[in-house]
């Protein structure tokens, strides 16, 4: 197992077959104004690649983009809500189809309000991860040895919680209902992009 640093793009033919864990670090939370720093990526095998964007970056990444923008590769995200807007509005491609980890605990662990990675990580796979560099400077000229482990520890275990949270899904009857709100995923990171994050349409107000 081997984290890779990359600069403004991922070298070609990194990646095999299959789903890909994806996550990003940006400089906040608010898209249009804290640029997207880095992306993670893995493809379950062992390898966690770290793609990293300067602050003068043009967001010219092909080999990156052809993989997240790849309509047959499904993308696994803890709140791909966050990540798919970030990816959209930097790099310009929509990182679909999806599955995301958040909603798959919500949907099948209604025993508990604690669906962070961290949590789902302790709970179901019996793992632990440092939180420590959660809020640091990921716009810095130099990323630490502590903030890649920590970035590349965000894609290490969603392709395993994907197999756990799938047959929890099963279990419940609650499947088909989670394919529709992936589904819904990158409408609701269109929306958040042009200004809706904070309302409800279907609400009655």
């Amino acid at each position: 197992m081997a984290v890779y640093f990359h600069e403004e793009d991922l070298p070609e033919g990194v990646l095999g077959d299959g789903p890909v864990a994806v996550d990003t670090e940006t400089m906040g939370l608010i898209t249009h104004r804290d640029r997207l720093c880095l992306v993670q990526i893995s493809d379950g095998g062992g390898d966690e690649h770290l793609v990293r964007f300067g602050v003068d970056s043009e967001f010219d990444a092909p080999n990156l983009m052809a993989v997240l923008a790849d309509p047959a590769r499904l993308k696994l995200y803890h709140y791909a809500r966050f990540d798919l807007a970030a990816i959209k509005y930097y790099l310009g491609v929509m990182a679909a189809p999806v599955f995301c980890t958040k909603i798959a605990s919500k949907l099948t662990r209604t025993y508990t309000d604690r669906h962070g990675l961290k949590n789902l990580v302790h709970e179901l796979l019996g793992g632990e991860m440092s939180k420590q560099q959660q809020l640091s400077d990921w716009g810095a000229p130099e990323i630490n040895d502590a903030q890649r482990e920590y970035a590349a520890s965000d894609v290490r275990y969603l392709h395993r919680l994907r197999e756990v949270l799938v047959e929890r899904l099963e279990r419940e009857g609650r499947l088909e209902i989670a394919q529709a709100c992936y589904d819904f995923l990158p409408t609701r990171a269109r929306l958040d992009i042009a200004g809706w994050a904070d309302r409800d349409l279907f609400s009655h107000e």
